[in-house]
């Protein structure tokens, strides 16, 4: 298994790990371009303190998201190193433990979603 194996459906690792990368870019644009948005509505203590928890909730919103893209590329990338260290004997060259471990982390990410 390399970086350009299919991972499900038409994904790769690459672009898994494209996908991190623009989605952090573009979520950068996103918060910038509301806050900007926001400022000329800030008048005083109240508007901001209306404003303030509703960026906050979107900032946590966003790295919820992006934080379950990159614990399943972290999984990913630890398969990867594992194979390509290891001969592959039909369970990805891993021990049991770690088989369960990784299948494990991934199920949690597919609970959380």
């Amino acid at each position: 298994m390399d970086k350009d194996s299919l991972l499900f459906g038409d994904k790769t690792f690459s672009d898994l790990m494209q996908d991190v990368y623009t989605n952090t870019k573009k979520k950068e644009t996103q918060i910038n371009g509301l806050i900007d948005q926001l400022k000329p509505m800030i008048k005083n203590m109240t508007d901001a303190s209306i404003m303030v928890p509703l960026v906050k909730e979107y900032l946590e919103v966003s790295v919820k998201n992006d934080d379950n893209l990159v614990k399943l590329t972290a999984i990913i990338q630890r398969l990867l190193i594992s194979t390509s260290k290891t001969p592959t004997d039909g369970e990805f060259g891993l021990s049991e433990a770690e088989r369960i471990q990784l299948m494990s982390e991934a199920q949690e990410l597919i609970d959380k979603a």
